[in-house]
Formats: structure tokens, sequence, C-alpha cells
């Protein structure tokens, strides 16, 4: 497993982008790298990024496309995605009315680093699975602190 990760140091553009986000510990609700990654690190908003990267869908072709979503939280994911300019919500003039989502521009703008992140996780899960297990065996409940 550990064979598997290369040991290198951070780029010096990296590691500058990284000392600049320490800047803001002491006024964390500031943070611009927070606040969007509240948003993209949230459960559902990665996936349904994800699932509108290749087309426009409608609300039940998404939940299709990710079935273990409430209809409540599905709503309210596209909603905060909309909100953020990520997505664009497309009402067509028909009875019933039918809508239609999309990758913003701004949402499109994403899909490469999100790319990079996915093809890291699963390159990496079954090694983080292994560390998981490693230290469940090792750590005794209420023996490590913080």
């Amino acid at each position: 497993m550990r064979d598997q990760v290369t040991k290198r140091r951070p780029s010096p553009k990296l590691t500058k982008t990284f000392q600049a986000l320490e800047s803001w510990g002491d006024r964390p609700l500031q943070c611009p790298v927070r606040d969007v990654l509240d948003r993209i690190g949230d459960k559902w908003s990665t996936l349904l990024i994800a699932a509108l990267a290749g087309r426009a869908r409608r609300f039940s072709a998404l939940q299709r496309a990710i079935p273990d979503i409430s209809k409540r939280m599905l709503t309210q994911t596209l909603r905060d995605l909309e909100r953020d300019g990520l997505i664009e919500r497309q009402v067509f003039p028909t009875k019933p009315p039918s809508v239609e989502y999309r990758l913003a521009p701004l949402g499109q703008s994403l899909l490469d680093p999100l790319g990079v992140l996915i093809t890291w996780a699963d390159k990496h899960h079954e090694d983080i699975c292994q560390a998981r297990l490693q230290f469940d065996a090792t750590s005794l409940p209420d023996s490590r602190e913080g």
C-alpha cells in the first residue's frame, strides 16, 4: 500500500497556495476556499455535477442517476448549485411544465479539477480502505485524545 504513494513535496506555487489558505485561520467564515468546498464537498453536489457533465437532464433523470438521494435533498442541492452559479435551470412551457438542468460555464470549469479528484479517489480507494482497517485494528476506543 505505502509503496504506491509517491513521497514528493508540493511545488513552490502550491506551497504558497496552502500557506495562503492557512492565513484565513483566524477568519474562517471569510475564507473563500472553505466557502467553495462547503458546496462542492458536500455529499451530493459532486455527484450531481458529475451527472450533468455529459448533458442536460431532467429532475427524474437525475434521481435515476443518483438513486439514493431523496427528492427533498435533490431539490435543495440543485437550488444551492444554481444559487452558486454552477448549474442552470431551464423551464419549458409545456403542460405540465418540464424543467431541465445543465452545467453553467462556471460548473463546466469545475469538471477538470473534479475529474482529477475522482481519478485520485478511484486509484487510492483500496489504500484508504486498508489504512482504515489497520487503524481500526490497532486503535482502542477512547485511547486517543482529540
